[in-house]
């Protein structure tokens, strides 16, 4: 409990005296603030994969981005693996499903965009290819989110 001191003036204006009021605290105020955060970050993230998971697919197409993968020198069937973890890994998050675990797994394909294609771009994602700012923060949040865990309203909430 916190105990703040309080002087109030009386209708007369002449002061009385200090009053304590009595505040709570807990940290289950601060957990729900960081479960909310971890949610933010979670359903985002994994709406932000099944984003990626839908360009491959419907944009690029498998086939097309397993021929993209071979041209950076990556084996084709990488290409359907990225696909699958994006697009399974984005449901999990967005359910709250295994969170850290599934965080760190998606943060090794953002690394691995890092090193192939986006870091011969330079840093800028605005740059020619797109740089690898966006992949590098993108990985920080998926492990600040693995730190932070499920967060609220997650199927998997520990």
């Amino acid at each position: 409990m916190v105990h703040l001191p309080l002087t109030a003036a009386p209708k007369d204006g002449h002061h009385k005296g200090n009053l304590t009021m009595t505040a709570i605290t807990s940290s289950s105020a601060s957990a729900s603030n960081a479960d909310l955060a971890a949610t933010l970050l979670r359903v985002t993230s994994g709406v932000w994969f099944l984003l990626h998971a839908g360009l491959k697919i419907f944009i690029f197409t498998p086939a097309g981005t397993a021929g993209f993968f071979e041209s950076i020198g990556l084996p084709a069937i990488l290409a359907y693996v990225v696909i699958a973890a994006e697009l399974l890994g984005g449901l999990a998050l967005i359910a709250g499903f295994k969170t850290r675990i599934v965080s760190l797994a998606l943060s090794v394909i953002l690394i691995g965009s890092i090193y192939t294609p986006h870091f011969a771009a330079g840093f800028f994602f605005s740059n020619p290819n797109g740089g690898w700012e966006f992949p590098a923060f993108w990985t920080l949040t998926l492990w600040a989110l693995a730190l932070l865990g499920d967060g609220a309203y997650a199927v998997g909430k520990r």
